[in-house]
């Protein structure tokens, strides 16, 4: 074969290769999605993911599976994810454990920035300090003076390094200016087991969770953290009402992304069926029902989802920095 015959097959090879390519990207998708939950079955970031999920499936006509792969603070099913084919194919469905794991891991394996493609955001959860009946307080006020007066004896109960427990509780000793005992658990099904039966004092988790628990009457509420009161629990304060702003910025988002790589104008589909599923009457009932606010659609973007990570990476270094939390 002579050397132009050669570079001529090699030319139109290049050719029919592109032409796939962007005949598969343009048929995107063709085959079930796989989206990753890195969290137990069960919870909020479980619950969530399986309701974005089902609408999105409803939108892109394809089948859209989840996945649980906990661990590590979320750490072992981001892992995954950044180490799959950048398809479309294997999403990932995390919360702001993504911006806290830079300052809270030694050895991630993969780059929370770097490593993936943002696709948007979809939910913001406010978080509720409570605790078990017999604790003696009967109000905010009365619950900080008795932390600040019992220091270390107090105990708090956290779901795992990087968990939305273990930030709220951090940040709420940073704004009561007192360190307490952390109990570590592996999720918080046994965390609230031992809130409700006293053994241990406090725990702070999403709202998904603790407003059913403050409702049944197996825990006492004392505060949402924003700056708002939220509607299933309007006798509550505020963190702002409360006076400790810093739990103000403690919110739980939860974005969509996929391996970095991942070719725009799958990016661009995915987004399209993440905003379609933010408009979605059930979507809609179900975030409300968890007290769980929807993001806009100018969020619900790769550009939201990039631009958030970056300033939430921010905020949780300096915050974790201050209150001497060192990565593991």
């Amino acid at each position: 074969m002579t050397r132009r015959a050669l570079c001529s097959l090699l030319f139109v090879a290049g050719l029919l290769a592109s032409t796939a390519e962007a005949f598969a990207q343009a048929n995107w998708p063709t085959r079930t999605i796989n989206i990753v939950s890195p969290f137990a079955a069960g919870g909020p970031a479980d619950g969530l993911t399986r309701v974005f999920a089902a609408a999105m499936e409803r939108n892109l006509h394809q089948t859209v599976v989840v996945t649980n792969v906990g661990g590590a603070g979320g750490m072992i099913g981001a892992r995954q994810v950044a180490g799959a084919a950048p398809d479309g194919y294997t999403l990932l469905m995390h919360h702001i454990g993504m911006a806290t794991a830079p300052a809270l891991f030694r050895d991630l394996q993969f780059d929370p920035i770097g490593g993936f493609a943002p696709v948007g955001l979809a939910g913001e959860q406010p978080m509720v300090l409570i605790a078990g009946k017999q604790f003696p307080a009967q109000n905010i006020n009365e619950l900080v003076a008795l932390v600040r007066r019992r220091g270390e004896a107090v105990t708090m109960a956290s779901a795992g390094l990087g968990s939305g427990t273990h930030l709220c509780a951090t940040l709420f000793e940073i704004a009561a200016g007192v360190k307490v005992t952390m109990v570590q658990y592996r999720g918080s099904g046994p965390a609230y087991a031992d809130v409700i039966a006293g053994r241990v004092d406090l725990m702070c988790d999403g709202t998904g969770a603790a407003v059913p628990q403050t409702k049944a009457g197996a825990v006492n509420a004392f505060l949402v953290t924003g700056a708002r009161r939220i509607e299933s629990l309007p006798d509550v304060p505020s963190s702002t009402e409360a006076g400790l702003d810093r739990l103000a910025a403690m919110t739980i988002w939860y974005g969509l992304f996929a391996p970095a790589g991942t070719a725009q104008p799958v990016i661009d589909r995915l987004s399209q069926a993440l905003q379609a599923a933010g408009r979605d009457p059930e979507v809609i009932a179900r975030m409300r029902s968890w007290d769980t606010a929807i993001f806009e659609q100018a969020q619900a973007t790769p550009g939201g989802l990039r631009q958030l990570l970056a300033n939430s990476t921010t905020l949780w270094r300096d915050a974790l920095r201050a209150a001497g939390v060192e990565p593991q």
